[in-house]
């Protein structure tokens, strides 16, 4: 083999990972986008589980609707993130933390999408026990995804109308419903009008895993202030 051959081979050889790479290695937005496309979430609460340098943790919040948190074992790793995501001025609206243990450190039916990059201790039903109903695990299997919906429990009924139903019968056909256990989320406003007057908050109905409520907005300085009525939207488990 001449001189000349064998260091053709060498320069082969380190440009073909080279060449690889440049085909397989993804930028974290173009990841992140890819991700979610795949899921179909398109706002709520994202977990990503072994966040790292939380590049793509930060990326997952492709618009405002979103509320991202990043979870990793690796102190040091977190530490990383979290530094990156405050040089994007995300922090608070992205967050990155680090958990132990095989529970994740949320309530039942809360998080819209949790995205796995190594499940590392932790089994499925655990992802899907956090996830709200048709909410979405999307877990890495080696250089593929697997995605999986949590159906939604038959048991959970839904109060379409001022009296439950077309039918005007206020009885729902719900096994769920009981006395509350924990507070599963704080909205807004904090505090009503006054309650001499007709009440702040009316009309509220729920369908397809949203809350829809009429809500007046205006000043709690005095109720002689006109009043600002808006129509809300809300994800019911978050």
């Amino acid at each position: 083999m001449t001189t000349e051959f064998r260091l053709a081979v060498v320069l082969a050889l380190a440009v073909l990972p080279a060449a690889l790479w440049g085909q397989t290695a993804k930028e974290p937005a173009q990841q992140a986008a890819e991700i979610l496309d795949a899921s179909g979430v398109a706002g709520g609460l994202i977990v990503h589980l072994g966040c790292s340098d939380g590049k793509v943790t930060a990326a997952l919040r492709a618009a405002d609707s979103f509320q991202v948190l990043g979870l990793d074992r690796d102190a040091a790793k977190v530490a990383q993130a979290r530094e990156f995501i405050k040089s994007r001025g995300m922090y608070g609206n992205v967050a990155a933390d680090q958990f132990t243990g095989s529970k994740l450190p949320y309530v039942d039916n809360l998080i819209n999408l949790v995205v796995v990059e190594d499940l590392n201790g932790i089994a499925l039903d655990e992802v899907l026990r956090v996830l709200v109903p048709n909410g979405v695990a999307y877990v890495r299997q080696g250089s593929a995804w697997q995605k999986t919906i949590k159906p939604r429990p038959k048991n959970i009924d839904e109060w379409t109308h001022y009296l439950h139903g077309s039918d005007g019968n206020a009885v729902a056909h719900d096994d769920v419903v009981g006395p509350p256990k924990h507070l599963q989320w704080l909205g807004s406003p904090r505090w009503s009008r006054h309650h001499d007057r007709m009440a702040s908050m009316s009309a509220l109905v729920s369908a397809g895993g949203r809350i829809f409520y009429i809500m007046d907005e205006g000043s709690r300085i005095s109720i002689q202030v006109p009043p600002d009525w808006q129509l809300i939207a809300r994800d019911a488990f978050n």
